[in-house]
């Protein structure tokens, strides 16, 4: 059948699904191009824009609900799978001996905060490990902003501050099937056997990268940008489908597909994917907002805030850490802090996993929309605070002089 057929076939509603869509992306769009003249992540205004133009907004557009949907959970795994295609399992490994310290340190510090206040709001054990999540891992793209944006590729504690984010990433790996399991209210018995499960297919795609198996690559050509695209992605998304199907997490499976490809592969095939991710990932963003009642935000902004100041002091503790070990300066030590406050797309991934779950709390979805709001937008800032603040704190306990930036 022809599109003009299909058109005609469908009557308006074909058409009002791809007005309504194409609206959603320019809106998208017009704010990406907004947040980068500013200088910030365009992660906020579009969780900010769902909120307006959701149910509850102040106006509600005219947008395919399943279309939004299927895209937004493309979304999802399109952040996994580029974020799997960024290492190798050597690196992973390398990485985590290097980081292994100050990546207890981070669980410790950042995941406790969001447990503790699962339990006190009597969200029981799904709330509890969820909120742990989201309060746990850092936002790696706004991280990387503030970095390109303040200039701080050279500085000697960012490469920690890189080592502790991919740390976070391995940490996903296993945590979401946890949590998947949790949400789907599976028993301790089928509970464990979905894990198990998860955590040996984990074990093994992590085996396979380490001992470079490249058969895989084999089959596919860095110079055939078309099949390399499509095959890559149809593979991932039918993985992603299948393990669906297997109340497996599909973001961890894209990250476990991501994985298996190395080398000249890997480089066309992120170049070649980056802007369906943006593209994907912006409104995996939206959905959520969209699914987001602006009304609840009010009951929740309070235990939001409280939450979001505990979260920024412990990852600027937690910055003071990696920037001791990497021997850095007092003011390294604040930049390594303040870049890694903001949370982001993972925060927001784990709760749409929890959202559908009828077992989650009504409340989970306004508090992390609050909480991601909130360090999106404080994060940057206090970055950008963070060498002024350090040079008026050694100016004043020194002779008055400003010291130069290092």
């Amino acid at each position: 059948m022809s599109p003009d057929a299909l058109l005609a076939s469908g009557g308006d509603s074909v058409a009002t699904s791809l007005v309504g869509f194409g609206a959603l992306l320019l809106g998208l769009g017009i704010l990406a191009r907004l947040a980068a003249v500013v200088g910030v992540s365009p992660i906020p205004l579009f969780l900010i824009a769902g909120l307006a133009f959701g149910e509850g907004g102040w106006f509600v557009l005219g947008v395919d609900e399943n279309l939004v949907a299927v895209t937004a959970e493309i979304g999802a795994v399109m952040l996994l799978l580029l974020l799997g295609l960024e290492y190798s399992g050597r690196e992973l490994v390398a990485t985590m001996k290097h980081q292994w310290r100050s990546g207890i340190y981070d669980i410790v510090l950042n995941s406790l905060p969001g447990v503790a206040f699962g339990l006190l709001l009597g969200w029981g054990l799904l709330g509890a490990v969820a909120l742990g999540g989201v309060t746990y891992i850092s936002s790696s793209g706004i991280v990387a902003q503030v970095v390109r944006d303040l200039k701080w590729r050279r500085k000697a504690e960012v490469p920690g501050v890189v080592g502790l984010l991919i740390v976070e990433d391995i940490v996903m790996a296993p945590y979401l099937p946890i949590v998947t399991a949790i949400a789907t209210g599976a028993g301790l018995v089928t509970g464990l056997i979905s894990v198990g499960v998860a955590l040996t297919v984990v074990g093994f795609v992590l085996l396979l990268s380490v001992k470079r198996v490249h058969f895989i690559n084999r089959l596919l050509d860095a110079n055939q940008p078309v099949a390399l695209l499509l095959t890559i992605f149809g593979a991932t998304i039918l993985v992603a489908g299948f393990a669906t199907l297997f109340d497996f997490s599909s973001a961890v499976a894209a990250f476990l597909v991501g994985l298996l490809f190395t080398g000249e592969v890997a480089e066309a095939a992120r170049a070649r994917l980056a802007p369906l991710r943006d593209l994907f990932a912006a409104v995996f963003f939206v959905f959520f907002g969209l699914s987001t009642n602006p009304a609840d935000i009010p009951a929740v902004f309070p235990v939001a805030l409280a939450l979001a100041a505990v979260g920024v002091a412990t990852k600027l503790l937690t910055g003071r850490i990696v920037a001791k070990r990497a021997e850095s300066s007092e003011r390294g030590k604040w930049r390594a802090g303040t870049i890694l406050i903001a949370r982001g797309e993972f925060s927001v991934v784990i709760a749409g996993i929890v959202a559908v779950s009828p077992l989650a709390p009504p409340k989970l979805a306004p508090l992390v929309t609050t909480y991601v709001l909130i360090t999106a937008v404080v994060g940057p800032v206090l970055a950008r605070l963070a060498e002024p603040w350090s040079n008026w704190r050694e100016t004043r306990k020194g002779d008055g002089s400003v010291p130069a930036t290092t």
